[in-house]
């Protein structure tokens, strides 16, 4: 320290009772340091990652699909001789295939209190319905929905059902297109993130006068088994592509509600 300090000619630490604090230049000198560190781990991860070869298998629900191509490739360049094997599937799936070793590792939404779940940060649910879409007059709400194991599915009928509120299931598809598809076709709404709405779809937390769905959890499950510093690493480089999307909280596609009363006439049917 007594040496970094004569380089820089300029003190960074300060007397704090008995012992030392940081000055201003210290502070910018540990910000330095430490993405000095960054960078060398970088650079060990390059030329050690250049030497590894074997085979990866990574899942990802269809809501977080577009973080894999940053994360990819970041992956790849570290390193360049793994082959990675992805699947894109529903997050109860995605948690039964890690637990028996279908795959290495798997982001999902929910699912916190498993065993080997890592949770990395909360998502928040909003309504999205098509900009055009009008809730019925005094029949059960439409909803547009995915399978049975669907955790937002879930979601939106506990909370309609805790508001008094009837539904019917008026479309269900296994896809995220699909779902697309039924939501700009106007049959109904439906639960989800706000992560990259189709152009036509709108979103808010009480879109039409609907319940708030509050948030999930997003966690990464690895199996037991899949060790190693590749699997270290695409663990490492999932969560940060993760948080740069949590923390960016993407702005939900309001429209204005409807003429006051038309949910609580829903809630009486």
């Amino acid at each position: 320290m007594k040496r970094l300090q004569g380089d820089l000619g300029i003190p960074i630490f300060r007397k704090r009772g008995r012992g030392l604090a940081l000055t201003e230049a210290g502070e910018i000198a540990l910000s330095y340091a430490r993405r000095i560190l960054v960078l060398n781990d970088e650079l060990l991860d390059t030329t050690q990652g250049a030497n590894v070869a074997g085979h990866i298998r990574v899942g990802c629900p269809q809501d977080f699909a577009l973080i894999l191509p940053s994360a990819l490739s970041h992956f790849a360049l570290l390193y360049p001789h793994m082959q990675i094997e992805l699947h894109i599937e529903g997050n109860t799936a995605l948690v039964d295939a890690v637990d028996k070793a279908r795959i290495d590792l798997a982001v999902v939404i929910g699912h916190e209190d498993h065993a080997n779940a890592q949770t990395v940060g909360q998502l928040n649910l909003v309504w999205i319905a098509a900009a055009t879409f009008s809730p019925p007059h005094e029949r059960p709400l439409p909803l547009a929905v995915m399978g049975p194991q669907c955790i937002f599915r879930r979601r939106a009928l506990q909370h309609l059902e805790a508001a008094n509120i009837p539904s019917r299931i008026a479309a269900n598809s296994p896809s995220l297109n699909g779902l697309s598809a039924a939501l700009l076709g106007g049959l109904g709404v439906t639960a989800r993130t706000a992560l990259n709405l189709p152009e036509g779809l709108v979103s808010a937390e009480s879109l039409h006068s609907l319940p708030p769905l509050g948030s999930l959890a997003v966690t990464l499950h690895r199996h037991a088994r899949s060790d190693g510093v590749a699997a270290d690493r695409m663990a490492s480089v999932l969560v940060k592509a993760l948080d740069l999307i949590l923390q960016s909280k993407p702005k939900t596609k309001a429209v204005a509600r409807l003429r006051n009363g038309v949910v609580d006439r829903i809630r009486k049917t």
